[in-house]
């Protein structure tokens, strides 16, 4: 058996040591505690990911120098992980120089310096923890945007090295371009070392998983509840007053939005596992908190099942806060049974 079959069903920590508001060490201290960690346990998940923003272990006006309580958080979370047999997926979140929602500031795949802190970063991470064993994960980057696959490619395989000099054996997850998109999986260089695994990320389709979503302009517009499974039957005159939205949702027009609809969504996953038969992992999928919640649960319910069916583990997005949370500021259950659907483990596992 593969050590990474024991990564199924997981929670991401969305929002602690990542996309935080300020650099607030109380926060650090207090989002996320032992009583979540064993909270999580108690669902009968096997893992967390853990999202990790670089300030947290390095300043910019120190680089190469790095900070030990944010080390020392990522210690704590270890240890409760290991308390409560969780495995935890290291997510570098935000890089020197590269984070997802920074795309006109980017700089590290142009900038040598960035490239030689992204791979120190990751030199003083493997060598941190190089005594742990198959319980972490290293993910190098977190949903690479770019015009083509190849910068990247080149990055990630600096990097492979660059752990294996000091730990041969630790598990290492790669993700691909365009927001870790599983079509883009077609196009990342593959590795003989079976310990290298790879992962996408889904939230398809975003009309009805980003409702409302602040962030996103066509969302934010478009005021409408949209139900799942079922058809949004107010899209056409919405663009026909927006038509700037045209591009990002003319495709949803009288759309049935459904499990064979998120199917298509994933058929390129199924293809990746097929034609190369390496390990996949799906690192963030879920429904906005604005989302109806019976369809949030219908919506998940297909999810999972396929992804059960597909042996393809997963961890949601995300546990608390972030717009998709499961448990509220107070760490309290919303839903019990989303955490039910969220928690279902594969048959036989």
């Amino acid at each position: 058996m593969h050590p990474f079959s024991t990564y199924q069903v997981g929670v991401n920590l969305g929002g602690w040591i990542s996309q935080y508001g300020g650099y607030d060490p109380e926060h650090f201290r207090s989002f996320i505690t032992e009583a979540d960690i064993h909270q999580i346990a108690s669902w009968g998940v096997d893992h967390v990911r853990l999202p990790v923003d670089y300030p947290v272990l390095e300043d910019d006006d120190r680089p190469f120098t790095y900070k030990d309580d944010g080390f020392a958080c990522l210690d704590r979370c270890l240890e409760w992980c290991n308390q409560h047999h969780l495995g935890l997926v290291l997510d570098l979140h935000k890089a020197p120089g590269f984070a997802f929602y920074t795309l006109a500031s980017n700089s590290l795949f142009s900038d040598a310096h960035m490239q030689e802190r992204f791979l120190a970063l990751w030199t003083a991470l493997a060598e941190r923890y190089r005594s742990i064993g198959n319980n972490l994960v290293f993910e190098l980057l977190n949903e690479i945007v770019l015009p083509d696959s190849a910068p990247w490619n080149a990055l990630a395989r600096r990097a492979v090295q660059a752990i294996r000099r000091v730990d041969p054996q630790r598990m290492i997850m790669i993700g691909g371009n365009h927001y870790n998109t599983a079509s883009e999986l077609a196009n990342l260089d593959l590795y003989a070392d079976p310990n290298v695994v790879y992962t996408f990320h889904c939230y398809a389709p975003m009309l009805f998983t980003h409702q409302k979503a602040h962030w996103v302009a066509a969302q934010r517009d478009f005021s409408q509840p949209v139900e799942y499974p079922g058809v949004c039957p107010w899209l056409e005159n919405y663009l026909s007053d927006h038509p700037q939205h045209r591009p990002t949702l003319e495709g949803m027009v009288g759309v049935e939005l459904n499990r064979d609809l998120l199917v298509n969504a994933l058929q390129p996953a199924l293809d990746f596992m097929q034609r190369t038969g390496k390990q996949l992992y799906c690192g963030e999928f879920g429904a906005i908190e604005h989302a109806p919640a019976a369809s949030r649960r219908n919506w998940h319910r297909d999810f999972i099942g396929f992804l059960n069916e597909a042996g393809i583990g997963r961890a949601c997005w995300s546990y608390k806060r972030m717009d998709f949370g499961l448990v509220d500021y107070d760490s309290s259950v919303m839903d019990a049974e989303l955490v039910k659907i969220v928690s279902q483990r594969p048959a036989g596992a």
